[in-house]
């Protein structure tokens, strides 16, 4: 199998930190935009999707900037890919964005940009800031 590309996209958005990170580090908020439902177990996170379900660990979190989760299928097979949502001030113009930093197989990148353009819609219409 080969190996999968990093890629990174931005999006600016119209919160505050502290608001968007209840939203990307808690099950209540991700199930209202990442997936139909979340449930926890410490540090085992499980996603629900129609007639989905996958599994990611928590690798680390940072209150108020980032979370950054592993899937368990990509742990199992040795990997160390994982999927980051990072909160991102500008210093200067206090403007917000929600870095997203993840990997995917090359020739599937424009579909996983896509589907992460779609999900931060998602949040974007939660917050009302879209």
């Amino acid at each position: 199998m080969e190996d999968k590309v990093k890629f990174e996209m931005e999006f600016p958005i119209h919160a505050s930190p502290q608001l968007l990170y209840q939203y990307i580090s808690t099950p209540s908020g991700l199930s209202e935009w990442f997936s139909d439902n979340v449930n926890s177990r410490g540090e085992v996170f499980t996603f629900i999707w129609d007639d989905s379900e996958e599994t990611a660990k928590l690798l680390s979190k940072k209150s108020g900037e980032r979370i950054k989760f592993r899937w368990v299928t990509d742990e199992e097979e040795g990997d160390n890919y994982f999927f980051e949502i990072r909160i991102q001030v500008d210093e200067i113009t206090k403007d917000v964005s929600i870095i997203v930093t993840d990997f995917t197989e090359e020739d599937e990148l424009e579909e996983a940009k896509m589907l992460w353009d779609n999900q931060i819609s998602d949040l974007k219409q939660v917050l009302g800031s879209a």
